[in-house]
């Protein structure tokens, strides 16, 4: 696959472990994540990932709803390694976009990931204010567009298009909810992908025997159904 996938998630152990997969090339974390495993030191935890992991990119978020306290905070989370993205959402919760916010930071040479994008008149509003700068990345979250009841390949697929001609920006499939989306991600041609641990775990199950794989599944509800002890009445 050409696509790159990038681990999603704040469990430390299964970051480290996940480091030793050749198949990730990244990682990529948020603060509601980083609070559901229960990380209470912000900084110490990132930093501690980026000293353990310094060969493979990392993108942190800020915090702060406030543009000024944002860019602060980009500009500290950016000092903390060479491999890090600053994740910046495209807008703050009063609707503000945070477009210009990226292009100041940009400007200064941080790498940043704009996130929480869904629509295509947010890729158009950010991009004029990245298309000279770092490396950085656009996060499109393909699988809440699909929540949302809507086809997310369309815009993946003019987002991809828009991107071209800047190849110093990259686009990332954010959200996915199953693995045949690494598959559509992969085919399309995006440049990366963000899956969660749990999803990772079966990787294994991608490019399996269809026959095999149901008469795997017929004999996992035998052996439960077996294991629970059920019983119709002719059976006893």
């Amino acid at each position: 696959m050409r696509v790159k996938i990038f681990a999603d998630g704040a469990d430390k152990a299964s970051i480290l472990e996940l480091a030793r997969n050749p198949l990730i090339q990244g990682f990529t974390t948020n603060p509601t994540l980083m609070r559901k495993a229960g990380v209470k030191d912000y900084e110490c935890f990132c930093r501690d990932l980026v000293a353990t992991i310094p060969d493979r990119p990392f993108s942190f978020e800020v915090f702060s709803d406030e543009f000024d306290e944002m860019e602060r905070q980009a500009l500290r989370i950016a000092g903390w390694g060479e491999n890090i993205y600053v994740k910046i959402p495209i807008t703050n919760t009063r609707r503000e976009s945070c477009a210009p916010l990226a292009g100041r930071l940009s400007r200064q040479g941080v790498k940043v990931n704009v996130t929480a994008m869904m629509t295509l008149d947010q890729v158009d509003a950010v991009l004029p204010f990245l298309k000279d700068g770092p490396p950085s990345y656009l996060s499109i979250f393909a699988g809440r567009v699909a929540d949302a009841g809507c086809d997310p390949l369309p815009l993946m697929c003019a987002a991809i298009e828009r991107l071209r001609r800047y190849p110093q920006i990259e686009l990332i499939w954010a959200s996915p909810r199953e693995l045949f989306n690494i598959v559509q991600a992969d085919t399309l041609g995006c440049h990366i992908i963000t899956v969660t641990h749990d999803l990772l775990k079966k990787m294994p199950t991608l490019g399996k025997d269809l026959d095999e794989f149901s008469l795997d599944t017929v004999k996992m509800f035998h052996a439960d159904a077996k294991a629970a002890g059920y019983a119709l009445e002719a059976d006893r």
